[in-house]
């Protein structure tokens, strides 16, 4: 009967030596121990879990939304709004001080250049720009992003109306007239230039944010809204612009919205 090799070590030599690594088992982890954030896995596969396997949404980013207005902005848009609407109600000195500034701006600038401005908030403008978007966003598999752009633009005449009648604010120009708090061009930029942004690329936040901008100081020079009315718009349009947030919870992008790379 064969015997296994036993070790040539005699019964005398009493020398300990510290184990050394087997050469295979470093090289196994090598890989993966070299770079920060990489799994420890030889052959470079992500590890089986569900966070490794996630894949990134539209934008590019795994498991993220676009960049909304956080809870804490949102309950800060409300408060303003609230207090913003209380002092057009009576007349505080919030809005005495709102009505000088709004007679040192109106006609500042040309007329021509602020109607450019506030003709940005027509419907005629925005809304095709937002349905164009929601085409685009339908077309690559982003169906729910789309509705929730799209329902978040119905409830904009839904919020402006009711405060229009309850505050029945004069304008600066006419003051025979009500229904001017808050602004319903400024909160139709707001909600169609930002959520076309959403909907196409985040790239395209800056051009909504400078859109929006050039609506409410048109606006204002132009002599068609106060300041305060601007201001509350979009106080009151921030809120709905979480739509994002409902649509990754509730709607899931399809295989060629993830692989879109023009998003990322």
């Amino acid at each position: 009967m064969r015997e296994t090799p036993r070790s040539q070590e005699t019964a005398g030599d009493n020398r300990s030596e510290p184990p050394q690594p087997r050469p295979g088992r470093a090289l196994a982890h090598t890989t993966g121990a070299s770079c920060s954030g990489t799994p420890h896995r030889s052959d470079g596969r992500p590890p089986h879990t569900p966070r490794g396997a996630r894949q990134p949404d539209h934008l590019g980013r795994p498991g993220t939304t676009p960049p909304v207005p956080g809870r804490p902005a949102v309950f800060l848009a409300i408060v303003v709004l609230a207090v913003l609407t209380w002092q057009v109600l009576v007349e505080g000195p919030l809005a005495r001080l709102d009505e000088r500034v709004s007679r040192e701006l109106v006609d500042l600038v040309p007329r021509h250049v602020s109607e450019l401005g506030a003709d940005l908030g027509n419907m005629t403008v925005a809304l095709p720009v937002l349905a164009c978007a929601m085409a685009y966003a339908a077309w690559r598999g982003r169906r729910a992003q789309a509705l929730f752009a799209g329902l978040s633009m119905a409830l904009v005449p839904l919020l402006v109306i009711p405060l229009k009648a309850w505050t029945a604010r004069p304008g600066p120009l006419e003051p025979w007239a009500v229904g001017y708090y808050p602004s319903g061009h400024t909160a139709t930029a707001m909600v169609a230039y930002v959520g076309a942004a959403f909907l196409v690329s985040n790239r395209l936040l800056p051009v909504a944010a400078v859109l929006t901008t050039l609506t409410g100081a048109g606006l204002i020079l132009r002599g068609y809204h106060w300041p305060l009315d601007v201001l509350a718009s979009l106080a009151l349009c921030l809120p709905l612009l979480r739509w994002p947030v409902v649509a990754a919870r509730y709607g899931r992008p399809s295989r060629s919205a993830t692989d879109d790379p023009e998003q990322r």
